[in-house]
C-alpha cells in the first residue's frame, strides 16, 4: 500500500525525528521541519497544559511562515506524541488541542484508545502508534491506527527486545501499511537499511539530542558524542519498563551500570547507594546504541545534511 501523501510530500529523508522527553522542545521540532524531516515532540513536555497551547500555536506559526518565504522548500509535518496510559490525566485536554490546531501526525505510546484515533482522524490527521511486537502491532491496527513504528532493540529510551530483522518481519507478514523502524538509526545509512528490510521510514532520536536545538544539557550532549554502544546500558531499574541509558549517567548518580539492582514496583527507590534524587530522564540518561556514529554537536540542518550525503552515497553503492 502507498504511503499516505502527509508521509511523502516535502520530506527530504524518510524519516521522524522521534520525540525525547524533556529534550524536544519548540526548537528542535521547528529546525527538523524547516530541514524537511518530521519534527515530532511529546505533549508532556509542555508543562502546564497552556504552554501545549502556546507551543502548536507557534509552530503552526513559524512553520507557515517559512513556507511563504521558502516556496521552494516547504517544511515537513510535524507530530505529536501522546502517551496513552491510564496514567496521564491530561491525555483528553491534549488531545483536544491536537484537534483544534489540526496537528498532522499524532504518534500514540503506552497503549491504543478507539477514541483517540477517532479524535485525530476527525479532522484528516493521521495516528501512528509504537509498538515493540507483532501482539501489540495487530492490536493498534484493529483499534484503527493508520500505521505503525516498529521499537526494536537498541532504541533510545523505552525498546523493545527484538531484532529489527525479527520485527520488521513478522509485521509485515500481515500489514502493508505505513511502517516506520526505530533502533539504532543514526546514519543515512541505517536509514536506507530500514527500507531495504521492509520498512518505508526510519525513526531516530538519540542522533539529534547531540545538536544546538535539543534541550538536553550540554552535559549530556556531550556524553552522547564520547559514547559509543558500549557506553548504553539496558535496565527496568529506572521506571519499571526496559529502556537504554548512558552508563555514564548512570555513575553519577552513585550507581554500577555493570550491576544494578533488579526493579520491581517501586523503581527508581536505587538503594545500594544510589542517589535517590537522581530521576529517570532528567539525570538518567536515556540513550540508544547507536550513538557511535554521532562525533559532534551539529545543528539539525547540519545534522540532517550530513544523513542526506550518507543516504545518497549508501544508494549509490547499492545500485553499484
Amino acid at each position: 500500500m502507498a504511503l499516505p501523501p502527509i508521509l511523502q510530500d516535502r520530506l527530504r529523508l524518510p524519516l521522524i525525528g522521534a520525540p525525547l522527553f524533556i529534550i524536544s522542545g519548540p526548537e528542535l521540532i521547528i529546525a527538523q521541519c524547516k530541514a524537511g524531516i518530521i519534527g515530532a515532540f511529546p505533549s508532556l513536555n509542555a508543562r502546564p497544559i497552556e504552554q501545549l497551547d502556546e507551543w502548536l500555536s507557534q509552530i503552526a506559526e513559524e512553520l507557515a511562515a517559512w513556507d511563504k518565504v521558502n516556496p521552494d522548500q516547504l517544511s515537513a509535518p510535524f507530530a505529536v506524541n501522546q502517551i496513552v496510559h491510564r496514567s496521564n490525566g491530561r491525555l483528553e485536554e491534549d488531545v483536544a488541542l491536537c484537534v483544534k490546531y489540526k496537528v498532522p501526525i499524532v504518534i500514540t505510546s503506552l497503549g491504543a484508545r478507539v477514541e483517540v484515533f477517532e479524535a485525530i482522524h476527525s479532522y484528516g490527521g493521521i495516528v501512528l502508534h509504537d509498538v515493540i511486537n507483532d501482539f501489540f502491532a495487530h492490536k493498534a491496527i484493529e483499534k484503527g491506527a493508520d500505521g505503525l513504528i516498529a521499537v526494536a532493540a537498541g532504541a533510545g529510551g523505552h525498546a523493545g527486545p527484538l531484532s529489527p530483522f525479527a520485527l520488521v518481519q513478522d509485521i509485515r507478514k500481515w500489514f502493508d501499511g505505513p511502517l516506520l523502524l526505530s533502533g539504532c538509526i543514526a546514519t543515512g545509512q541505517a536509514i536506507l537499511a530500514a527500507q531495504v528490510m521492509g520498512a518505508d521510514m526510519a525513526y531516530a532520536g538519540s542522533v539529534f539530542i547531540a545538536t544546538t536545538e535539543a534541550r538536553a544539557m550540554d552535559a549530556y550532549k556531550q556524553m552522547v558524542v564520547d559514547s559509543d554502544a558500549a557506553g548504553v546500558v539496558n535496565s527496568n531499574l529506572f521506571t519499571g519498563i526496559h529502556g537504554n541509558y548512558l552508563a555514564q549517567s548512570i555513575r553519577n548518580a552513585g550507581l554500577d551500570p555493570d550491576n544494578l539492582p533488579g526493579s520491581g514496583p517501586d523503581a527508581m527507590n536505587f538503594g545500594s547507594g544510589g542517589n535517590s534524587d537522581a530521576k529517570a530522564w532528567k539525570d538518567i540518561w536515556g540513550c540508544g546504541q547507536g550513538i557511535g556514529a554521532v562525533d559532534a554537536v551539529l545543528s539539525v540542518a547540519e545534522r540532517v545534511e550530513q544523513l542526506e550525503a550518507q543516504y545518497q552515497q549508501a544508494k549509490a553503492k547499492v545500485c553499484e
